[in-house]
């Protein structure tokens, strides 16, 4: 991978403070640009005090490079760049993703069920659901560690779940941390036991081709899907899980899950599109 850019949508508030920490540390590891964008919402405020006209885009700016400030503090050979767009804001920083090297996004959710009302849960979702790019979302109200040591990839039966490894390894790399290949048996039968089997082969290949450390453990789900794969992975000490975003029926992000998984998770989540679905060819 080249030039890489990371995009961090921003409204001030403490939820995307806190996504903006995790970003500077995955630009250091992974010699990216990072880019703060915060998007005026036509009769939105955006968590700064709106006195109108250009007074107000003044503080925003102040308040951009502030932020600019602190990244370059902890991170001074990283690039940073400020940027104000104006529109809706899933619609605007998707765009100007679009126009990056190697874009992934960057954002925080507010309130204790991740996607309350608000200016990043409303986008957040909308993010999801539209991105061409891999996005990285946290709950607020996690506190985490932000070096990467055990990136939990789970295995199930959709053609495209091995997509995920792409950037498992890479982070892996980048942090020099290990990637848990987790093979998922739902539902628990012979047939399903033995295309997992398969799949967890070939994600570990992939581990191997890049001489990223790993290890392959099952887990059998009975009910509660979401519930038993987040458990496992705090079991196992994971600080990053990768998903692929609904695409399938056989994908475990099927839609009732993804908004679980969404809003219970208590470590943040990179959600990754699926390439055939979007017509990626990176």
């Amino acid at each position: 991978m080249n030039k890489k850019s990371i995009i961090v949508g921003v409204d001030f508030s403490q939820s995307s403070h806190n996504a903006m920490r995790h970003a500077v540390s995955i630009a250091l590891k992974s010699n990216a640009e990072l880019h703060l964008v915060w998007v005026k919402t036509p009769g939105v405020a955006n968590n700064v005090t709106e006195d109108g006209g250009d007074n107000y885009l003044q503080k925003v700016q102040a308040n951009l490079e502030s932020w600019k400030d602190e990244c370059r503090m902890e991170a001074p050979d990283v690039q940073v760049n400020t940027v104000i767009l104006e529109g809706k804001v899933h619609t605007e920083i998707l765009k100007y993703a679009a126009n990056q090297p190697i874009p992934m996004i960057v954002m925080g959710t507010h309130g204790t069920s991740g996607f309350e009302e608000g200016y990043i849960g409303n986008n957040a979702n909308r993010l999801i659901k539209d991105s061409k790019v891999p996005i990285l979302i946290m709950r607020e109200n996690i506190e985490i560690k932000r070096d990467l040591h055990n990136i939990y990839a789970p295995i199930d039966l959709s053609f495209e779940t091995l997509q995920k490894m792409r950037y498992a390894t890479y982070l892996a790399k980048c942090f020099a941390a290990k990637v848990t290949i987790a093979g998922i048996y739902y539902p628990n039968n012979a047939d399903t036991r033995h295309i997992i089997n398969v799949q967890m082969r070939h994600a570990s290949d992939m581990c191997e081709d890049k001489n990223v450390r790993h290890e392959m453990v099952t887990l059998t789900v009975q009910n509660d899907y979401v519930q038993t794969l987040l458990n496992h992975a705090h079991d196992l000490d994971a600080n990053l899980i990768v998903i692929m975003r609904e695409e399938s029926e056989t994908d475990f992000t099927s839609s009732s899950n993804m908004t679980e998984i969404l809003s219970t998770s208590k470590m943040p989540l990179l959600i990754i599109p699926n390439y055939t679905a979007v017509g990626l060819g990176r």
